[in-house]
This record gives structure tokens, sequence and C-alpha cells, in this order.
């Protein structure tokens, strides 16, 4: 069970669980800014040994991880406290998950031994869940690759409620909306189960309730979001990602949005098409089972039936000024194309290319009608 702290009273529930576990020669994997932050200070006041690594990218390369695996048997450290976004705790994953692996093969080519190497997770935007996954994203020459085991799910995370109030408006909003999507694909996957619906709607709860406020920096709702990115995070660790996901990755690189932006500009029209071609249904539990499932995915969004709620998430993306996209029709091929076939595989509506071509479009018509609006 992993261990949930909270950084009031001066981060005393910090302290204390440092105190009592094993975390003596510690690797920091963090940001080139953390040593600006409160935590640094608290951190420093422990007797603990430190190392600190910070020479990693925005999507770590398998180099990067290598280095820092180095860096950390030199030091020999006996521990690892992630802090940061997504890239960061993948960083200190595949440290932790190479560690058992010999040195002088290719480590993504080796089985993953596990080990009790302590770890825990600060993450610094509530959106990513990566604190609460089994699995780490790195890039090898150019192509991203998965590690996955249930060994690198930390074994504490701390919601550190400082670090949500210099984090940018634009951030705020793409990391909130990613841990949105987690939520909503969660609860329709092909794998989905109690556990995981029930963590989904606790998340889709507090989200709602307080991203307002939560984009006005209220400082009340910080720890609230945070909850609900780790607990989106618990349900896609579950049941992984579906459509919304698979059909988000190009989008992200080729207009440079952030990666929870893209995920809700593809969900704002999978919702509405999915209920739409209901009929399309590969669930084996049935196409009413899907229908119950997505009525409660509108009630919880405040809406009684699932007409009413089409529209929910295109007025989320007008409310909150994120149709600000330049994209091009002529593009449609390539995104299309780009979408991984495996990942549609856990999708309850069936998705042929005539299909993902037509929410592409649907996305893309959206952006110019909003714009034009706008002008």
């Amino acid at each position: 069970m992993q261990k949930i702290l909270s950084s009031k009273n001066n981060y005393f529930e910090l302290q204390d669980y440092m105190k009592k576990n094993p975390y003596h020669r510690v690797m920091i994997v963090c940001s080139k800014h953390f040593s600006q932050s409160k935590l640094y200070e608290v951190i420093n006041n422990l007797e603990i040994d430190c190392t600190y690594f910070d020479e990693f990218e925005p999507n770590p390369r398998y180099e990067s991880v290598v280095n820092g695996l180095k860096i950390f048997r030199e030091n020999k450290c006996d521990s690892i406290i992630a802090v940061g976004g997504g890239s960061a705790i993948d960083v200190a994953k595949c440290i932790k998950a190479f560690f058992n692996m010999k040195s002088d093969e290719n480590y993504l080519k080796q089985e993953i031994i596990s080990n009790d190497i302590p770890f825990l997770a600060v993450p610094t935007t509530a959106g990513t869940g990566s604190e609460a996954t089994h699995f780490a994203v790195i890039y090898y020459n150019g192509e991203k690759q998965s590690v996955a085991s249930q060994s690198l799910i930390p074994n504490a995370v701390l919601l550190d409620t400082s670090s949500l109030s210099t984090l940018p408006i634009y951030q705020k909003k793409a990391t909130l909306f990613d841990a949105f999507s987690h939520a909503i694909e969660s609860m329709w996957s092909l794998k989905s189960n109690d556990e995981s619906i029930s963590y989904s709607i606790d998340a889709i709860k507090l989200l709602t309730k307080n991203m307002d406020e939560y984009f006005k920096n209220q400082e009340e709702t910080f720890e609230s979001v945070l909850k609900a990115a780790n607990l989106a995070g618990k349900a896609i660790n579950i049941t992984t990602t579906t459509a919304g996901h698979a059909m988000c990755y190009k989008l992200t690189s080729l207009y440079h949005i952030a990666h929870g932006h893209a995920a809700i500009l593809v969900n704002s029209e999978l919702y509405p098409y999915m209920i739409e071609h209901i009929d399309q249904c590969r669930d084996k539990r049935g196409k009413d089972y899907l229908i119950d499932t997505l009525t409660k995915i509108s009630q919880l969004l405040g809406y009684q039936s699932l007409e009413e709620s089409k529209d929910y998430f295109r007025n989320l993306l007008k409310k909150y000024q994120l149709y600000d996209v330049d994209m091009n029709l002529e593009d449609m091929n390539e995104l299309v194309h780009s979408v991984n076939i495996e990942r549609l595989s856990n999708h309850p509506i069936e998705l042929k290319e005539e299909d993902i071509k037509e929410i592409y479009q649907r996305i893309y018509h959206k952006i110019m009608e909003e714009k034009n609006e706008s002008n």
C-alpha cells in the first residue's frame, strides 16, 4: 500500500517518515530549480547524505538514465527521492529498474529484477499520476520505450502543495486535464474493474469541484487537486489509457502543445462520438454496460442524460481558452497514421481509420469555429 504524506505543518509527516525508514544515502532526482524550493531546505535539514541528479531532458533519454544509475552506484546511494513532473519520476523509476541489471548490456533488453530500494516521489505538477503507476517512458535512439514493473511504484508520495503556487496557468490547465483524461478513460476502459472505477469517480469529483478555483491559484484547492491526480494515476495504473491518449501524441509533437492539452482536445470529441456510435461497442460486458458507464460519467459531470453531456468538454475547452491550436487540415493523414493500433485495443468502441479521421476533423472544425467567433 502506497503511503501518502502531506506537506502540512512544515512537512512534519515527511520528516517523521524519513526518520522511520531507511533513507540514508539518497539520490534526489530533480529539476535544476529544486534548490530554490522550501522542500530543498527541509531535506537538507534532515540527517541524510544527498546526491542530486538533474541531468535529464523533458522527454528523458536512455543515456541520461544510464548516467544517473552510474552516479547512484558511485555514490553508494541506498534510496531515491524523485521531485518533479513525469520526467523526473520516470528517470527515478528507470534507475531503480536497471539497478540489478548487467551494466555491460543494454538495460532495455534485460529483464527487470525487483529490488527493495526505498523510493519516495514528490509530484510538482498535479496531472501525470506517474507517482502512482508501475510504468515509465524514456527515449532510445529517438524512439519511445516503456519500462514496466510493479516494483517501480513508489513506496510513498509527498503531496507538496507549495510546488503548485508558481506553476504557470497553462501548465496548471494542461496537467489537470491530463489527470481528468486519465480518470474518464479509465472509467470506460475495457480493463476497468470496481477498484479502478472507484479511483476514477473520486478523482473526477475532486477535479470538477476544485477546477475553477485551482486555475485562480487558490491554495486551498492544491491538496485536493494533487490527490485527484494521484487517484487518476492509480486508476490508469490498473486499466492503462485508451483512444484519448492513443490519438493525442502526434497532436503534442506536431503542434507543440502540452500532453494534457492534446489529451483533452481528443476526449472533447471522442466522448460525444462514443455516445453517437454506441452500436460499435466491443466491450464483452455489453452495450448496456457501456451506456451505464458513460451515463455515470455524465452524472459526475452534472448531467442527467448522455445527450445533455455531449458538449461538456467542448465548453470546458472554450471556457479555459484551449482551442488556440494551429491545427492544419492537411495533416489529417499524418495524424491518422500516427495512432498506435495496440493502444486502441483497450477502447470500448471499435474505431476504424475512417472513425479516427472523423474525430480529428471534428477537432479541427471546432478549433476553426472558435477562432472565427473570437475574430
